[in-house]
C-alpha cells in the first residue's frame, strides 16, 4: 500500500496555478522611512490588504499613496474574515496581510491565516521588514547567536510564574513584549523566577524617544520605578548559564510523559494519592486536574 504523502512543496512566487498568494508585508514599527519599495510595490499591486487595525494601517498607505481595498482582519473576526479570505484566495485574487506595526504572523491572528492558506495549498510569500523583537535583541548587548522570542508574558501572577519557570532553564536569550503598565510586575516576577540576570528593556524603537536601559534585572526594575514607563517594551533577558540548564533538564525530566504516565511514575513509590499531589506539584496545576485526567 502506497504511503499517503504529508508533505508540501512550495514553488517560487506566483507559481502556484490557479490560486492567489497571500503576502505577509513587514511595515515600520515606527519610522516610516523603514518601508521598503518591495512593500510599497506589493500593496500597490495586490487585489486586497487585509489589516489588524485597518485606521492605523490607512495611515500609512495615505502617506504612500497606496490605494488599493482595505479590509479588517483581527482577533476577534478571524472566525468569520479568515475563510472568506482563503475563499478569495483560492479563487485566485492577491492578498497582502499587514500588522499595525512589523511583521504579521507574529504574536497576532495572522498565523491563523497563514495555517490555513498552506493547509490549502495556497503559496504564501514574504515581504521583510522592520522587527521589534529582533531589533531590540542587537542592540541588547546580549548573546545574538541563539535565542528565544517568547512573545507577551501571562496577565496572571500565578500562569506568569509557572511561564517563567517554563523558560528558566533555557539557554538562549530571551525576547518577549510586554505593555507599560505590566512592566514592572513583569520584572519583578522574572526576578524572583530567573534570577538577577542580565538584561535590556527597550522602549519606543525607532521613533523619536527610543530608548534602552541596561543593567541587571534588579538594575532595570529600580530605573522604572522611579522613571515611570512610557511606550511599548521589548524586554531582553540573558539565558540560562550552563548549571542551572542542566539542573533545568534534570527537573522536567517527565516533560515527555503524559499525565498518566507521570502519576504511574511516583505509584512505584507511594500510594496513588500521593502520587497525583506530587504531579501536580511538578505541572504546577492544581491536584483536581491531575486527578480528573487520570480517572476520565
Amino acid at each position: 500500500m502506497k504511503r499517503q504523502r504529508s508533505y508540501s512543496v512550495q514553488a517560487s512566487d506566483g507559481m502556484n496555478g490557479e490560486a492567489g498568494t497571500l503576502y505577509l508585508v513587514g511595515t515600520p514599527i515606527g519610522n516610516l522611512e523603514d518601508m521598503t519599495m518591495r512593500a510599497i510595490r506589493i500593496l500597490k499591486e495586490v487585489d486586497l490588504i487585509a489589516a489588524e487595525d485597518t485606521r492605523q494601517s490607512r495611515k500609512l498607505l495615505t502617506h504612500f499613496d497606496i490605494h488599493t481595498r482595505l479590509v479588517s482582519y483581527h482577533e476577534h473576526n478571524k472566525a468569520a474574515s479568515g475563510p472568506e479570505l482563503i475563499r478569495l484566495l483560492a479563487e485566485g485574487q492577491s492578498i497582502a496581510l499587514v500588522s499595525d506595526a512589523g511583521l504579521p504572523a507574529i504574536s497576532d491572528p495572522g498565523a491563523d491565516l497563514v495555517a490555513e492558506a498552506t493547509e490549502q495549498g495556497i503559496t504564501v510569500v514574504p515581504v521583510p521588514g522592520a522587527n521589534a523583537a529582533l531589533s531590540a535583541l542587537i542592540m541588547s548587548g546580549l548573546p545574538t547567536d541563539r535565542f528565544l522570542f517568547a512573545g507577551f508574558p501571562p496577565r496572571e501572577k500565578k500562569s506568569l510564574g509557572k511561564w517563567l519557570k517554563d523558560l528558566s532553564g533555557q539557554a538562549a536569550t530571551l525576547i518577549m513584549y510586554e505593555s507599560p503598565h505590566r512592566l514592572t510586575k513583569t520584572l519583578d516576577a522574572m526576578l524572583e523566577h530567573l534570577g538577577d540576570r542580565r538584561a535590556a528593556v527597550v522602549r519606543e524603537l525607532t521613533k523619536r524617544h527610543e530608548e534602552a536601559v541596561r543593567g541587571t534585572l534588579s538594575e532595570c526594575l529600580d530605573w522604572f520605578r522611579d522613571n515611570g514607563p512610557l511606550g511599548e517594551f521589548c524586554i531582553v533577558v540573558e539565558g540560562a548559564d550552563a548549571e542551572a540548564a542542566q539542573s533545568s533538564n534534570e527537573e522536567m525530566w517527565w516533560s515527555q510523559l503524559d499525565v498518566a504516565a507521570h502519576v504511574a511514575h511516583y505509584e512505584t513509590t507511594m500510594d496513588r494519592k500521593e502520587a497525583i499531589k506530587q504531579a501536580a506539584i511538578d505541572r504546577g496545576v492544581p491536584k483536581r486536574d491531575v486527578y480528573n485526567e487520570v480517572n476520565r
